[in-house]
């Protein structure tokens, strides 16, 4: 946090794409992804701001003190500006130290110092501190990130921390006891975790900025090195206190040797490293006296710079600067200073912040697994797309809320996949949904059409009929023209079915809905109905089925539907009715044995005047009216047709579903009939 409470790196939601390469490179796993958008965990945070550096979109952004800086310094407090000992990589662009002296002095500050001579005097102070506790051992304090994870997730070894303040505060307090307390500081770096280090030490600095805030400042004043002057830094100089940076550098600086053999002193850096030596340390894996960390892969590599060189690169840059300097000491003068402050008060103390969680059960990971599909170890791959580095630790980041199961790749790709199943089989239906719109759309044109033809054919017709049964009266059945005149009398009977079936198409029939039992109405169709000796009639009924309709209309159904069923098997095989109940719909079907329904006639056969009978068989209509009979019921009409023996007996089905009557309506039904019969 800073010094006002706001977090020191936060998240641009409207930039993130949740790629979740900042939960990848958390060492913390401080990162939570909620509703497909990552944000920082405050409390969890150790402000490496490791995650800025890997967000390649600038989603991640540090919170910036310039402008307070530049504030302090318009205050006319008088102010100085202490350098950490890697500015010379950031720097490297300006002509030479002294040029960007004179740039800082130009900004306001009042005073120039370097961090290095504080790591200096850290130096001396680490070195007394493993003389004086033999046996005794101990991890570095240099980097505040590795303070707050070790105190966040480590609380076992607070202890072992070193008990020194960091290069960044002991310089800070040798400024006030060169300044006087009411020198205000300013520390510019390579690490955004100073910030909040600067909060657990209000009265020794005041700000922190980084590198890429400093270069900020000199924008936003227009100072550069072409306007600007040399001058020189403020002493204290320092000497091996310069390379802190360094992977190692705090051994180095305080003498202690690096014995592989012996194994005393050792060191590690970089965002992979550092917790598994923090792990083996605590499980007495590591046996060293003293424990060098760095979070960063070198403070040469932290979020704060602004170069774009290789890790090498800026290794060798500083390594130039800190020969040149240290060559050119005047180890009389650095000796005197170090007299003079090494005995201050540089102690420090650390406290519990313990943000470890409880770990799941296995049963908990197993359940948030398999949900993810994964029910066996092969399942597990392991693949880390989603930034944990093990499917385990995916499930127990949902566990704790800090994840989601979206973002498992492969079980996103199988949700996709059923998505798209489930689109397509949408888009199918839509395309049914279409073609019937088009059919209702083609029954209400032929039902116009259809009205004006059989309105006007009726008149004509009528008189056609009368005049033609006058004559057929009035002939003889020997004459030479009763044939003509009977075929004439009986083709007009033909049409006047014809305009008969137009005018039952185009009426737009009132439905007067009952309470009918449909397995009745079937009875009594098929007890009536004669379709020759030679057809047989199977029927596979239930109990009674009320449904609410119109039962002289749905009759019509059922007889169109018989009818088209005995011609298709010509007077010989079987048709089967079947009456039953499918959900809230009372159904019944009507099956044949004939030769079926060829595919490509199928979409046509509730069209007006489709028809495959031969000419004067039949006129198309019937089930073009059975279909706006059932659909004024709210019901469906569907038809299943198989013409090739390969694949089973042929023959065609029509089912047709149409509301049940409701339980109550059931009920009333009952006790009307029972009250009949009393």
């Amino acid at each position: 946090m800073t010094p006002d409470g706001l977090p020191l790196v936060y998240t641009e939601k409207d930039i993130c794409k949740t790629c979740y390469t900042c939960v990848r490179g958390c060492p913390a796993k401080a990162i939570r992804i909620f509703n497909g958008q990552a944000e920082i965990v405050e409390e969890r945070c150790i402000n490496c701001a490791n995650c800025v550096l890997m967000c390649s979109r600038g989603a991640k952004r540090i919170r910036s003190s310039a402008d307070k800086v530049l504030n302090l310094i318009k205050s006319g407090a008088k102010t100085a500006i202490c350098l950490a000992p890697s500015f010379p990589v950031e720097m490297s662009d300006t002509i030479d130290t002294l040029r960007l002296a004179g740039m800082l002095r130009k900004i306001g500050f009042s005073y120039v110092n370097e961090v290095s001579f504080g790591a200096d005097i850290v130096s001396l102070q680490c070195r007394k501190l493993v003389n004086e506790n033999p046996g005794k051992q101990y991890i570095s304090s240099a980097c505040p990130a590795i303070v707050s994870y070790i105190e966040k997730y480590h609380p076992s070894l607070i202890g072992n921390i070193a008990p020194i303040v960091s290069p960044m505060i002991a310089t800070a307090r040798i400024m006030h006891a060169i300044y006087g307390n009411d020198i205000k500081i300013v520390f510019a770096g390579p690490c955004v975790a100073k910030k909040g280090e600067v909060a657990k030490y209000p009265s020794d600095l005041d700000y922190a900025i980084t590198f890429s805030e400093l270069r900020e400042i000199f924008t936003t004043l227009n100072i550069t090195k072409e306007n600007s002057m040399d001058s020189h830094f403020d002493p204290p100089f320092p000497a091996k206190g310069m390379l802190y940076p360094l992977g190692g550098g705090l051994l180095n600086a305080s003498e202690f040797e690096e014995d592989l053999m012996s194994g005393r002193f050792m060191s590690a850096e970089g965002l992979e490293n550092f917790p598994k030596a923090l792990k083996d340390f605590e499980n007495g894996d590591i046996k060293a006296n003293f424990l060098d960390l760095l979070c960063c892969d070198g403070c040469i590599m932290g979020p704060g710079m602004t170069v774009k060189t290789s890790k090498h690169a800026r290794e060798n840059k500083l390594r130039t600067y800190a020969r040149k300097k240290y060559f050119n000491m005047k180890i009389n003068e650095w000796e005197e200073y170090i007299r003079k402050f090494r005995d201050m008060d540089y102690s420090a103390s650390f406290c519990s912040d313990d943000k470890r969680m409880k770990q799941p059960s296995k049963e908990e990971i197993k359940t948030v697994l398999e949900k993810m599909g994964k029910f066996n170890p092969e399942d597990e791959l392991n693949c880390g797309a989603c930034g944990y580095s093990t499917c385990v630790e995916h499930a127990t980041a949902i566990i704790r809320g800090l994840a989601e199961s979206e973002m498992c790749l492969p079980y996103s790709i199988d949700r996709l996949k059923l998505t798209a199943s489930e689109l397509t089989n949408s888009y199918k239906q839509l395309g049914k949904t279409r073609q019937a719109l088009i059919q209702s759309e083609k029954m209400a044109s032929m039902g116009q059409l259809a009205a004006s033809i059989a309105h006007e054919l009726n008149n004509p017709l009528g008189i056609v009929m009368l005049y033609s049964n006058l004559i057929s009266e009035n002939t003889e059945k020997k004459s030479p023209f009763y044939k003509d005149i009977h075929t004439i009398t009986e083709q007009a009977e033909r049409c006047k079915k014809i305009v008969a079936g137009l005018l039952n198409f185009a009426r737009k029939n009132k439905l007067i809905l009952k309470k009918v039992d449909i397995k009745g109405l079937i009875e009594n169709y098929f007890t009536m109905a004669q379709f020759g000796p030679k057809v047989k009639i199977v029927t596979k009924k239930k109990e009674v089925i009320l449904a609410e309709s119109d039962p002289d209309q749905l009759t019509q159904v059922i007889s169109n539907l018989g009818i088209n069923a005995a011609e298709a098997i010509s007077g010989k095989g079987q048709i089967t009715v079947s009456v039953f109940v499918e959900k809230n719909k009372a159904c019944f079907s009507i099956a044949d044995t004939g030769c079926g329904i060829k595919e490509d006639n199928l979409k046509k056969i509730f069209e007006p005047f489709f028809t495959t009978k031969q000419i004067g068989k039949g006129t198309g209509l019937g089930l073009a009216v059975s279909y706006g009979i059932i659909k004024a019921h709210n019901g469906t009409i569907s038809v299943k047709s198989n013409t090739d023996l390969k694949k089973g007996p042929t023959g065609t089905v029509f089912t047709v579903k149409i509301p049940l009557a409701t339980a109550e309506e059931i009920k009333d039904s009952f006790m009307s009939a029972s009250e009949s019969n009393d």
